[in-house]
């Protein structure tokens, strides 16, 4: 995968007003198990929303980088039963994908396990490159993880972004805030450079600043999964009514403009 988000270097100055905080350090809160929180809104309440922060979190800086940038290829089966499980509401569902933390050059593949209690349980593998196949130990984590065989997943689509992550000074809590969303299968492309995904990680549902202030700003708990985004954006006639009001928010944040 070739294409990589663009950066927004005019939050360059936010984002060093807060404490950094290495990878090493971010083992304490690597939330494997954990209770999600997710918000979506337009880039330009981003620049507010953080300069309220710096109190509460650090900011994730890899080698001077702290927009750091992902790359990610999903599978599905060939109809695209794990996009519908969610579509439908289907709880203890599936998402299978390789991802490149491409700052730090790590490499995994993951499955990502929504039980039936709301917890996300992700489980992953080190692997030195993305495949197009799943192969190796990728194979295992399949077979070990979930209901699926490795030869009836196919590689779908791409979703590359950046991504600010925040650790909290004094709870467990992560917090990710992805942008410049870019979404690819073969040749078809198409990019959300206005919208923001924030999501809020917890071992369990609590108080968070982030929170606080996404009240404060008047946005509202509630997202769309990029995966599922994706498949939408690039993947003709597929099943998405249960999807509508997701669709028009975010269609709509699309277009927001500064007052």
């Amino acid at each position: 995968m070739n294409s990589i988000s663009p950066m927004h270097n005019d939050l360059t100055p936010i984002l060093c007003s807060f404490d950094p905080i290495t990878l090493a350090e971010m083992d304490r809160v690597k939330l494997l198990d954990r209770m999600d929180t997710k918000f979506v809104f337009n880039y330009n309440q981003l620049p507010g929303i953080l300069e309220s922060l710096p109190e509460y979190y650090k900011i994730l800086d890899v080698d001077g980088v702290k927009q750091n940038r992902y790359e990610t290829l999903y599978f599905d089966t060939p109809d695209f039963n794990l996009y519908l499980d969610h579509h439908n509401g289907r709880t203890n569902r599936y998402k299978v994908r390789y991802r490149k933390y491409v700052d730090s050059d790590l490499v995994f593949f993951e499955v990502k396990y929504k039980n039936n209690k709301g917890r996300t349980l992700k489980s992953r593998v080190k692997r030195k490159n993305i495949h197009e196949v799943i192969e190796g130990k990728s194979t295992e984590l399949i077979n070990e993880k979930t209901p699926f065989s490795p030869e009836g997943l196919q590689s779908k689509l791409w979703v590359n972004y950046s991504r600010i992550t925040l650790v909290n000074k004094s709870s467990t809590e992560r917090l990710t805030l992805d942008l410049d969303l870019l979404f690819k299968k073969e040749e078809q492309m198409i990019g959300y450079e206005n919208l923001v995904i924030a999501e809020v990680k917890q071992e369990e549902l609590g108080a968070s600043p982030f929170i606080d202030v996404m009240k404060i700003n008047h946005v509202r708990e509630g997202s769309i999964s990029k995966y599922c985004f994706g498949v939408i954006a690039l993947i003709d006639g597929i099943k998405k009514n249960n999807f509508k009001s997701n669709l028009l928010t975010l269609n709509k944040l699309c277009y927001e403009t500064k007052n």
